[in-house]
């Protein structure tokens, strides 16, 4: 039986083999996880098709293959015998030299530059990049050169684009949507006619400059170098293109959350026996921005170029931190949730986020986020907005603190949260609103919303 690269989404096209959990010969039954994949999406755990031996690994541990595409076969448990070591021998080699170098150089062609005294403002050809090798499996050194994502490689396919003449402004070179936007508009210009007088002519303007890379840093004796993983290849990628595409703004406020505290303390075990997980101050906080967001609706909205998309329902992420790497799940339709169905939803993703059980569709289509650094005694912080959202919300490290309440100093238990938004679209007067109907919304919660 073949083993296949699985769709995990509509938009997915391709993935990654990052690790067999079997190796040639292994007997393997239905439903056991047989090797790990990182899409752009998720990385998930794939379970094996069949009862039988695992005869054949065609695809090694690195390389990235399109959807479909036979990466395993399996046989009846009489071929165990008949599995031949050689895939396995093969594969070790080729996974070391397809390890990518902690800085990879780009293709030799990339340097090629158009001749100064060209009249032609499009840019010359060059030579086609290279088949990819194995039988049409990209290596990851291959896909170092030409970094790009499925929807990219599908543009440039579309208009007959060879993405090694795309200069690439994303993390180490990836050649975005708007590089090759940009080549396009570039090769549609007509050329510049020659004149007599060349003295006349008007200047070229000038082409708009690359995005800094990071310096290459030569290792020294005792450094250890390792690869990014493409998990944090992807969460560098997508955070840095946040920072260049919002206006990033804060406002942090103080909470006064005694009164939750008091409720876990006095309802825990109630609430626990009832929904099967425990009440976290995150639930708190997470019914409570579902309130704000209906009262600021703004704030729950989406940029789409210059069109603004106010979404009809509130998809909440919650950001799940990993071992390898950070994830955030999405609860559907989070905002018709009361407190009891969202502490499950936020602890049933959290658990499959950690065991990579998630799909591509629970990791998409979320309207707003919260992050939560005090988990880890963070005060407040000033998170990153999850594009192509406008905010996200920030939880402090909740502690016991002096405060004044009616003139004298009592204990409380208080809390800083941090709202980063899209100057683009919410102006600072509706952040604080947003925020100020978070807080009334926290206050308001009792042992009636239990």
């Amino acid at each position: 039986m073949d083993v296949i690269m699985p769709q995990m989404g509509e938009s997915i096209a391709e993935g990654t083999i990052v690790k067999w959990l079997k190796k040639p010969g292994d007997t393997v039954e239905k439903d056991e996880p047989l090797f790990e994949i990182s899409t752009d999406k998720v990385d998930a755990e794939i379970p094996s098709p069949a009862d039988g031996v695992l005869s054949e690994i065609l695809v090694t541990e690195g390389n990235t293959v399109e959807v479909n595409t036979v990466v395993a076969r399996i046989g009846d448990a009489g071929s165990a015998a008949a599995a031949a070591p050689a895939p396995k021998a093969e594969a070790r080699p080729e996974a070391k030299e397809e390890k990518p170098a902690p800085a990879p150089a780009p293709a030799p062609a990339a340097k090629a530059e158009p001749a100064p005294s060209a009249p032609s403002s499009a840019p010359a050809p060059r030579q086609p990049a290279p088949a990819p090798s194995g039988g049409g499996v990209a290596t990851m050194e291959e896909r170092l050169k030409v970094r790009s994502s499925p929807l990219v490689r599908k543009i440039a396919a579309e208009h007959g684009i060879d993405l090694t003449q795309v200069e690439g402004t994303g993390i180490s070179g990836r050649v975005t949507k708007a590089d090759v936007e940009s080549y396009l508009d570039r090769m549609e210009s007509p050329a510049a006619a020659p004149t007599a007088a060349p003295a006349a002519a008007k200047p070229a303007a000038p082409a708009p400059a690359a995005a800094p890379h990071a310096p290459v840093i030569t290792p020294k004796a005792g450094d250890r170098v390792e690869p990014l993983s493409i998990m944090r290849l992807k969460i560098a990628e997508h955070m840095v293109e946040s920072r260049r595409t919002s206006a990033h703004v804060q406002t942090f406020w103080e909470v006064d959350v005694s009164h939750l505290a008091k409720l876990r303390k006095s309802h825990g075990e109630e609430y626990l026996k009832r929904n099967g997980v425990k009440l976290s101050f995150t639930t708190f906080f997470a019914k409570a921005a579902c309130d704000a967001l209906k009262a600021v609706p703004i704030v729950n909205a989406s940029m789409s170029g210059s069109d603004v998309i106010y979404h009809g329902s509130i998809n909440l992420g919650i950001a799940v931190s990993l071992d390898w790497g950070l994830i955030v799940p999405v609860i559907k339709s989070a905002g018709d949730m009361n407190l009891g169905g969202l502490g499950k939803s936020i602890a049933d993703l959290a658990a499959r986020a950690r065991s990579k059980k998630l799909s591509p569709d629970e990791v998409t289509g979320g309207t707003f986020t919260i992050t939560n650094p005090g988990i880890y005694g963070g005060l407040f912080g000033a998170p990153i907005i999850n594009q192509p959202q406008v905010a996200i919300l920030g939880l402090g490290a909740i502690e016991k603190r002096p405060v004044v309440v009616n003139d004298a100093i009592a204990i409380r238990e208080m809390c800083y949260i941090s709202l980063s938004f899209d100057h683009r679209l919410i102006d600072g007067s509706v952040a604080e609103e947003f925020m100020g109907e978070l807080k009334q919304s926290l206050l308001a919660i009792d042992e009636s919303s239990l």
